[in-house]
């Protein structure tokens, strides 16, 4: 790395305005970021110098959110940046001439102090809060798959591979070994608890593991992260991208969610007392997921591009089914009990907006948990080697194949609805409808090859 930092940790916690300034002013920080997502997870920021951290701490900057695709329309569209002093962090890959960045997440307020409810991260707290007046609080642990690709000589993306390296491989034929390296250390002096690193199955196709943690600071540490893959790849030369499937053929980058819920400071997930060593809480959960998963599939797998990696063939989970190991399952529980207790929902990939991922993921949880929602048997057998019907007699049955059909599915979903709200919900939907028609009416290269020789 090129600079360590006397700074506060990210995520922190009751970090104070009094810690933030003496930051300020020991690490030359010019710049304050303030961030904050829009309704497809896209990190938005406005940056102010440091000298005006007073006015943003008071919550003072104004933003106009009829610029911000999900918010609010022009006649209403000034609205407050609300910091969270505890997310408070340098940026690594921002030092110039001995000149630093830092950052501050926001929540979006509306002029008048309150939340707004389009605010994603302003949504995920609701969510937190219903599931706390139950006593429950949701730790999640997620895994993030991305590629690495070369740029032109005009520095454009390109589908390129970096490397030839295959699972666990390592150099020479891994020549991400470095960049990765590079990736690790810039989120460590950024306070991220990394676990793993390691070349994923595919060509230039890899996966850093970080730390599991609370819902909120685990969504927050997703948008941070891919913020540092691309900077750190772009210093490199290179592209990282977080779409489900850029090449036809090979294994697409998912984002595997490990979730648990604690309650009074314990594991509700874990029961040494029965046979799986699981909870009733932990299967009323499972449950839930299984039932609500095809509602809230939209949220998870967002784009048109997300189908295509939900598809039989490489190792994307399909099939509605869960097992204490079975890897073709949609959801398995890793080995590890106590603490360590969770369920693995194999679904989700990184295009999606964590903070509405896991709102909706909660919502099923808590639904399985007050209704007290039983999942079917655990399925042992290998589901990719079931033939159609084989599946159909074990009442399995399979995710939205497209962006249309899972958009279906969430408008008849009102634990999905509820955990995104109205305003979301309405907002989300349009968005997507509106990328599914664009998509269906265009005519594609692969339509091209096939049809215009031929007719």
């Amino acid at each position: 790395m090129k600079t360590e930092f006397k700074h506060v940790p990210l995520n922190g916690k009751d970090i104070t305005e009094e810690q933030i300034k003496e930051t300020i002013k020991e690490n030359n920080i010019k710049f304050i970021e303030l961030q904050f997502v829009d309704i497809n997870g896209q990190v938005k920021s406005l940056t102010i110098p440091s000298e005006h951290i007073d006015k943003a701490l008071e919550n003072e900057m104004m933003l106009d959110g009829s610029s911000i695709q999900g918010f609010r329309s022009i006649e209403t569209s000034d609205m407050l940046f609300f910091p969270d002093k505890n997310t408070f962090c340098i940026l690594p890959w921002r030092e110039f001439n001995g000149v630093n960045t830092a950052r501050l997440i926001c929540d979006i307020h509306n002029a008048d102090g309150t939340p707004f409810e389009g605010c994603p991260r302003c949504n995920l707290k609701r969510m937190m809060t219903e599931a706390s007046e139950y006593g429950y609080t949701m730790n999640m642990g997620p895994e993030v798959e991305f590629f690495l690709f070369r740029r032109d000589s005009e520095n454009n993306p390109t589908l390129l591979k970096d490397d030839r390296a295959g699972y666990y491989d390592i150099g020479p034929d891994d020549s991400g070994e470095d960049i990765r390296a590079e990736i690790v250390l810039t989120l460590q002096n950024m306070g991220f608890d990394i676990e793993a690193s390691h070349h994923e199955v595919a060509d230039s196709q890899h996966e850093i593991d970080f730390k599991y943690a609370d819902i909120l600071t685990a969504a927050d540490n997703v948008v941070t992260f891919k913020i540092a893959v691309k900077a750190i790849a772009a210093q490199y030369g290179l592209h990282a991208t977080f779409m489900a499937k850029p090449i036809y053929g090979i294994n697409g980058s998912g984002m595997h969610c490990n979730v648990s819920l604690f309650k009074n400071g314990k594991n509700a997930f874990y029961d040494p007392k029965t046979e799986s060593q699981l909870s009733d809480i932990a299967m009323n959960s499972i449950g839930g997921l299984l039932k609500h998963v095809k509602g809230f599939t939209a949220v998870t797998n967002p784009t048109v591009n997300s189908y295509k990696r939900l598809v039989p063939g490489y190792e994307a989970p399909v099939y509605l089914a869960w097992s204490l190991a079975n890897r073709s399952a949609l959801l398995r529980v890793p080995a590890k009990r106590g603490n360590a207790t969770r369920v693995e929902l194999r679904s989700p990939d990184p295009s999606c907006n964590p903070y509405l991922a896991f709102a909706v993921i909660l919502g099923a949880c808590m639904d399985g948990i007050k209704n007290d929602i039983k999942p079917p048997k655990q399925v042992v057998a290998n589901i990719y080697a079931l033939s159609e019907e084989e599946r159909k007699r074990k009442k399995i049955y399979s995710l939205p194949g497209s962006l249309a059909e899972a958009l279906w599915e969430l408008e008849n979903s009102k634990v999905a609805k509820n955990a995104l709200g109205e305003h979301v919900y309405n907002m989300f939907t349009i968005a997507k409808h509106n990328e599914w028609d664009s998509f269906r009416t265009y005519v594609s290269q692969w339509e091209i090859d096939k049809y215009l020789e031929r007719y």
